[in-house]
């Protein structure tokens, strides 16, 4: 298998605050609708909480090529105004280190709405490349002329992450059944499980950050062996809205406990093929497949839960780097389990609760059965209990699209 760089700037426990919007995916459990099954609910679904930083740059027309640096940030990403370039020509997008490295024709930009994919690290290099010689530099003036940086999202800096973190205490303790993190905080970081657990392990590289519009996360994992992805409907449901998310694999720490990362690899997600309001999904495709086909794929356990039987939760909870929630001192064995199989979520007993840990961002994580290894349940809210989406329902309403 191919080996991977680690980012320098990657730091596991940092990025644990990371500025990229958290979706409010680990809210406070809805109110009942008072509608019949299936009915749409009668409440405000929970939304992703803008909690990245969009920012204008200023002076932004190039000739050659420009650094936009943004100290403690974990991510930077390009907007353009303007994109007039020659037949051939390029802009290039790289991080300090040059190890990652996106090219765009004029059309391709335009296709994302003129967003690059985001360079990971707190500073990003843009230039233009020309198709041809141009031994005066005139082509060079004149193609910079036509390009023009006019906005980026950035991930926070330290400074900004702390804030956000205060702020979100404070609104956690402000609401009496917000948590998510059920008693001691049991989610450790993917490596850990390399050894002492390979099936849990193995089953977490399928699972992805997402980026939505470039400061928003959620989570979200390949369904099957072909190009199928599935997050929550309340990331994302529309065709465009997927063009404008990009989809990160291999983004866990390298060692347990903390330190650097795996260079994530990121692809956009493409096409919504389904998507379902109150149970809550939204089945999607990425481009550039075969980039991501190595990570491997989960399967759907279309059965009803059972009480009591264990779980397990890969997850990128506030954007952090793959984690694993496997344990819950609330049960006599220590293991997360289900704590009803029928619970209330958008509608009567569309959910399963549990006391697994969790977090803002961790929406649409797969909840995996113990006994089965597949996913039972797709994550949605928080409130200790926690609760996910039955798959049984879920795999009734889209069989036959995988």
């Amino acid at each position: 298998m191919r080996s991977y760089a680690l980012l320098a700037t990657g730091v596991c426990a940092v990025v644990a605050l990371t500025g990229a919007g958290v979706a409010a995916a680990t809210s406070f459990k809805p109110a009942r609708p008072p509608a019949s099954a299936w009915a749409a609910p009668a409440h405000d679904e929970p939304a992703p909480e803008p909690a990245g930083i969009l920012e204008a740059v200023t002076g932004g027309v190039l000739e050659r090529a420009t650094t936009l640096r943004y100290p403690g940030a974990d991510y930077v990403k390009v907007h353009f105004s303007r994109l007039q370039l020659d037949p051939g020509d390029t802009v290039t997008v790289s991080d300090a280190s040059g190890g990652e490295i996106h090219r765009y024709t004029a059309a391709q930009l335009r296709d994302a709405d003129n967003w690059t994919m985001s360079v990971s690290g707190e500073s990003a290099t843009v230039s233009v490349e020309r198709a041809g010689a141009d031994r005066l530099g005139i082509r060079s003036k004149l193609a910079g002329l036509g390009v023009t940086v006019d906005r980026v999202a950035r991930g926070q800096t330290p400074t900004e992450r702390a804030e956000a973190e205060a702020r979100r205490k404070a609104a956690a303790a402000a609401q009496r059944h917000a948590e998510s993190i059920c008693g001691h905080d049991e989610k450790q970081d993917a490596v850990c499980y390399k050894s002492a657990d390979p099936v849990a392990y193995a089953n977490a590289k399928p699972v992805a950050r997402i980026l939505i519009n470039g400061v928003e996360l959620c989570t979200a994992w390949r369904l099957g062996p072909n190009n199928r992805m599935m997050t929550n409907a309340h990331c994302f449901t529309t065709t465009r809205e997927a063009r404008n998310t990009e989809v990160w694999f291999n983004y866990e720490c390298a060692q347990c406990g903390g330190g650097p990362t795996l260079r994530p690899v990121k692809v956009m997600a493409d096409q919504v093929i389904a998507t379902h309001d109150v149970l809550d999904y939204t089945l999607f495709t990425v481009r550039n497949f075969d980039a991501i086909a190595r990570f491997g794929y989960l399967q759907l356990d279309d059965r009803a839960p059972v009480r009591g039987e264990e779980l397990y939760i890969p997850q990128h909870p506030r954007g952090m780097p793959t984690v694993i929630t496997t344990h819950d001192t609330s049960e006599r064995s220590g293991n997360c389990a289900v704590a009803n199989p029928a619970y209330d979520g958008y509608d009567v007993d569309t959910d399963m609760s549990y006391y697994c840990d969790t977090d803002g961002g961790s929406s649409g994580s797969p909840v995996i059965s113990r006994r089965t290894n597949k996913v039972i349940a797709l994550h949605h809210f928080g409130g200790c209990p926690n609760s996910g989406v039955r798959m049984d329902h879920i795999a009734a309403d889209i069989r036959g699209l995988l």
